[in-house]
């Protein structure tokens, strides 16, 4: 073993820096996976040329058996890499996952062969912004309309076209990713057959202002950053912040890319604090869409005002006994988020939740106004994952409005936000049931 994490990643230490070195050679992969036990990231690092300025895809150590990485054009600007089970034999259903923040289509490793063995073609895509896909520089200022819901369902449209497929047998999402599905199935129904959301319930389209030809004529749009609750949170003891808000500003890139903590620990913390393995979530349906309501959830939500995220997260760094423990996010599994993120930086996921205060982007949806879900559709979560009750009346609209072939809900024991990481098992043998 290497005595140095630079030393174990085949880091050079003369006169370069750790993250010069992985910006210049973006093909660097932190992990190795073979025979169920990961290797040192210097048996499957990548290397790159800097002319090209393009990542490689993870060698095939880096994943579980049955999974591979490779590149395709979606059509829609962007080169896209993608994992992909099942693959090496025609005419299987298809299967596309999506992934959330901050994570890639790694995410989805411990599902991907499961389902490629119930007879599926299984694909995960690294998002617009995440990871290893690519077309752009990520910077704060660069233009946001590529970033807006339309333009990533064209993504994701895009990416079925190329691979040869007409129609899907189930579009799934996790966090961000779950949204993103859901639009998916209300935009393109012909070609999203089923829907299954995880960690984040669907409230529904954007209502349109009705029948208001005859009252006083004032602004009638709706905008997010006119809600009074985020002052509200401000006016709190100790003051708060909504995590959507925070995670929309500047500072949020910097603060978890150069986290003093480093990227590593950050993420660690991060993950830690919202799975099942932290005692403080207890999650439970909130009364109202109100700060005081809202400040009962813990502050990887509802933020201390005068922090950021790497602050928030850094007091519940697990111990090394417990990392040790932790099954479902092994330290070399973690690398490969981490030395992904320390690459990138982490801004092209943060424009997903810029683009949640967008009112081009909020006028454009409303075209689908009154639209509902009307493809069979599942919800699983974790029963330590707020996330379930973050926006109060969500889950229950999901079931009762939102989607007209809804087929059930299931809170996973064991699980909090990261779900098909923590109960993998349970939530394939969701996913095998429902898609049949």
């Amino acid at each position: 073993m290497f005595a140095t994490k630079e030393a174990r990643f085949g880091i050079p230490s003369d006169g370069v820096t750790r993250r010069g070195f992985l910006q210049g050679f973006a093909g660097m992969i932190g992990v190795g996976v073979l025979a169920g036990r990961a290797l040192p990231m210097h048996a499957s690092g990548l290397s790159l040329p800097q002319e090209t300025g393009e990542t490689e895809p993870y060698y095939p150590a880096v994943l579980p058996a049955g999974i591979r990485s490779r590149y395709l054009n979606n059509g829609n600007g962007i080169r896209m890499h993608m994992l992909e089970a099942g693959f090496g034999t025609g005419g299987r259903p298809i299967v596309v996952l999506l992934h959330g923040f901050p994570e890639l289509a790694y995410s989805w490793r411990k599902v991907m062969p499961a389902l490629a063995s119930a007879g599926y073609y299984v694909v995960a895509p690294d998002l617009r912004g995440y990871g290893r896909t690519d077309g752009w520089d990520v910077k704060y200022d660069e233009d946001l309309n590529p970033f807006r819901t339309l333009n990533l369902v064209r993504d994701v449209l895009g990416l079925v076209s190329a691979l040869g497929y007409r129609f899907v047998s189930a579009v799934v999402g996790h966090d961000f990713g779950a949204p993103l599905a859901a639009w998916c199935s209300i935009v393109r129904p012909d070609v999203f057959h089923s829907l299954v959301l995880m960690s984040g319930p669907f409230g529904g389209t954007p209502s349109l202002p009705f029948n208001t030809a005859n009252t006083p004529q004032s602004s009638t749009a709706s905008s997010p950053a006119k809600d009074p609750v985020y002052e509200d949170m401000a006016k709190l003891s100790p003051p708060r912040k909504h995590y959507q808000r925070y995670y929309a500003t500047r500072e949020a890139n910097d603060n978890l890319w150069h986290a003093p903590q480093g990227v590593h620990a950050f993420l660690r913390a991060y993950y830690h604090m919202k799975s099942a393995d932290w005692s403080g979530n207890m999650p439970h349906p909130l009364q109202s869409w109100s700060a005081t309501e809202l400040a009962k959830i813990p502050r990887y939500y509802i933020m201390d005002l005068d922090k950021g995220m790497a602050e928030t997260v850094a007091p519940v760094m697990p111990a090394s006994a417990q990392i040790a423990a932790c099954k479902w996010l092994t330290e070399d599994e973690l690398n490969v988020y981490s030395t992904e993120y320390d690459r990138t930086g982490f801004q092209g996921g943060l424009n997903g939740y810029r683009i949640g205060q967008d009112l081009q982007n909020a006028a454009e949806l409303r075209t689908f106004s009154g639209r509902t879900i009307d493809v069979p559709t599942l919800f699983i979560a974790g029963k330590s994952d707020w996330n379930t009750y973050q926006r109060p009346g969500a889950l229950e609209n999901m079931q009762t409005k939102v989607c007209t072939q809804f087929r059930g809900v299931h809170l996973l024991d064991g699980a909090g936000h990261w779900v098909q990481q923590e109960q993998a098992e349970e939530v394939i043998r969701l996913m095998i049931e429902f898609l049949k």
